[in-house]
């Protein structure tokens, strides 16, 4: 196998089906293009216990998908590491992490495969995410240190949101023919990477249950040697947020959580002590102006776990 395709999902039916409509379009334009590839693949869909018909609509629809149905909300990361157990069984050569709210524009899969294909250094590959009207979306990023965190919690002018001060790489990177480029991590919802991975470096941690896990997996990719690369050719749109958006207080809490385990476990201890003040300090704030009872709860959750 070529290229296994793996979608944890949660209550996104309709935005999954037009997913896995888009990898079946990518993958017969590669295999109908006179220098395009056929790519042997297959799909392993991971549901968090959907409530939303899901199930049904895969056996409909896709009934060559692998389903793996998980009897609660196991979150990203095991979610993932569930559909990676079951498809480095049959040894691909690539594992394609891919958010449901996703659709795959083009030969996109098989530009990935091939950059890895003639890049033996490269581990991990990443797409150029856009928005549902076009726009740019930022698809990889530096790895987060305090400034980013500062920005992130405090007002600050737009040209510095945009900047590398908060992690940003030039727009101008992501234009159309522009080279692959190196980078410390991509963004979660379309990432591909090399299946032996799993066996070296490790799975996805499920100290996080959602949010961070991709920058601490680049993270371990990088210390284990390989490099991680954004492929602006490769192009998906990316919706975000559609299954975190429905619970706002929890996806909050699961985020702030999994900053915290993210600094506290690769930034030392005097960036930590100083990512605690500026974090507490800002949810404080947040907790006295915040007219929701619940998101005030929230922020003083928050505040107990940077202590």
């Amino acid at each position: 196998m070529d290229l296994a395709v793996l979608i944890v999902s949660w209550n996104v039916r309709d935005l999954l089906s037009a997913c896995l409509h888009s990898v079946s379009r990518s993958l017969t334009e590669s295999a109908s293009a006179p220098d395009g590839m056929v790519l042997e693949t297959g799909i392993w869909v991971v549901d968090n216990q959907s409530a939303d018909g899901t199930a049904e609509m895969l056996a409909a629809e896709f009934p060559a998908v692998n389903l793996l149905l998980n009897p609660e909300n196991l979150g990203f990361a095991a979610a993932n590491n569930r559909a990676m157990i079951a498809a480095v069984a049959l040894k691909p050569r690539y594992l394609l992490l891919l958010n449901p709210d996703t659709e795959v524009r083009g030969r996109a899969l098989e530009t990935l495969v091939r950059f890895l294909d003639t890049h033996p250094l490269a581990g991990m590959a990443g797409a150029h995410l856009i928005n549902a009207d076009g726009s740019l979306q930022h698809s990889a990023f530096r790895f987060p240190g305090l400034i980013q965190l500062f920005l992130d919690l405090y007002p600050a002018p737009p040209r510095l949101l945009e900047s590398s001060l908060n992690g940003r790489y030039p727009r101008r990177r992501y234009r159309p023919g522009a080279d692959p480029f190196a980078v410390d991590h991509t963004l979660g919802a379309a990432m591909c990477l090399r299946a032996e991975l799993v066996d070296t470096v490790g799975m996805l941690d499920t100290s996080y249950f959602m949010y961070c896990e991709e920058i601490d997996w680049a993270i371990r990719i990088r210390a284990a040697g390989w490099q991680v690369f954004c492929v602006p050719a490769a192009e998906i749109v990316h919706y975000g947020g559609q299954s975190s958006s429905q619970v706002r207080p929890s996806s909050l809490l699961h985020l702030w959580h999994s900053r915290h385990t993210l600094y506290s476990r690769h930034g030392g201890p005097i960036k930590m002590w100083l990512a605690q003040q500026l974090v507490r300090r800002a949810m404080s704030s947040r907790t006295r102006r915040e007219s929701s009872p619940a998101l005030r709860v929230t922020y003083q959750q928050i505040q107990e776990i940077w202590r």
